[in-house]
């Protein structure tokens, strides 16, 4: 360790670069990770906040819930306990005179069940008559308020905002929780139609059924449209960027220790063991990503604070420090190969040529 700090304190200008290329690199990583999280999570925000382990579909629909719609015919012999809800779906676009258009999720809610009685509102009140909605804050932050009117598609009805709510999102898409009457008039479906799918808390809930199937939630998740594979994405983009970190590292240590070549026989000559230098390498190279890495997490930090509210992005801790530790296991991986190096020099061949 004191070797290693001797030398960087002795060439700051060369070991600079390297930090600066290493924060650079942990920098990209960590605001990668945290738009990766972002975005998944406003895909499950709001089914995330119902905290259910099932959900009860049309067969047919490939695991769909846009697409499913369950009848009240098949739905006579389900057994609806307070772990189930209905759940009524429509894609659609929230509209009022001078504000920003909405695309949006309509979620039709019957008020008695748990969904709609564990709502955690900002502000405002929860659903208590026709035609009034709850919506994610998105709404707010485009200027909506408690009271406004707003419409539907290219529908006349009126729905009055009465309450938004934090991290409702589905699909990338704010939600607006309105009760089942609306999203059958949303939908323009009959009497005989009850919901879009069936969710519960309990993993082993099943309706006897031929038409209607169960999924569990993760299996729900991973079939939404886009969500698996803009997730594959970001980890392979993160998974290149290690790699290239990898190199990155390697590279730089091995140059130094080429040009070092010298001095690393001299020690050799005069009796220091290749454990200590062994040791002196490793260590610089966890100095060196570790600096670096606390260059990358204060950056993060101070984007995080002026990253505006509507740049999906997450800041998980935890995950952020998984990371980072990926990270240092890279750059002591790193610097393998000017340890081989090391271990083969021949004083005598190095000092005498």
């Amino acid at each position: 360790m004191f070797l290693s700090l001797k030398e960087i304190k002795k060439e700051k200008f060369r070991y600079g670069l390297i930090i600066g290329m290493i924060v650079l690199i942990g920098y990209l990583i960590f605001i990668l990770t945290s738009l990766s999280m972002g975005l998944a999570n406003q895909n499950t925000d709001a089914i995330n906040s119902w905290k259910i382990n099932s959900i009860v579909l049309d067969k047919d629909t490939n695991t769909n819930l846009t697409q499913s719609l369950l009848t009240k015919n098949e739905l006579k012999n389900a057994k609806i306990t307070k772990d189930e809800a209905y759940l009524g779906q429509a894609a659609v676009v929230a509209k009022k005179d001078g504000l920003t258009k909405e695309s949006a999720q309509f979620l039709g809610l019957d008020t008695q069940q748990f969904i709609a009685k564990n709502l955690q509102l900002s502000s405002g009140h929860k659903i208590k008559q026709k035609n009034q909605v709850v919506v994610d804050e998105q709404f707010k932050n485009d200027g909506y308020k408690l009271g406004d009117k707003i419409k539907f598609n290219s529908a006349s009805t009126n729905y009055t905002i009465v309450g938004f709510v934090k991290n409702a999102k589905l699909n990338i898409a704010p939600v607006v929780y309105g009760d089942l009457a609306s999203w059958q008039a949303i939908k323009n479906l009959n009497s005989s139609f009850k919901a879009s799918a069936i969710v519960s808390r309990n993993a082993n809930f099943k309706i006897d059924q031929n038409q209607l199937k169960t999924y569990s939630t993760t299996a729900f998740v991973n079939k939404l449209p886009g969500y698996s594979a803009q997730n594959s994405t970001f980890t392979f983009m993160i998974g290149f960027l290690m790699i290239i970190s990898l190199i990155v590292i390697a590279v730089f240590l091995y140059i130094l220790t080429i040009q070092k070549i010298q001095n690393y026989a001299v020690l050799r000559a005069q009796g220091i063991p290749s454990k200590t230098l062994i040791n002196a390498t490793i260590s610089q190279s966890i100095i060196l990503v570790v600096g670096g890495l606390i260059i990358a997490t204060v950056l993060t930090a101070a984007t995080a604070l002026i990253m505006p509210a509507t740049v999906p992005m997450s800041f998980n801790i935890p995950i952020l420090s998984a990371v980072g530790f990926g990270l240092i296991l890279t750059g002591l991986l790193g610097s393998l190969i000017p340890i081989k190096i090391i271990l083969n020099v021949d004083p005598v061949s190095v000092i005498g040529g």
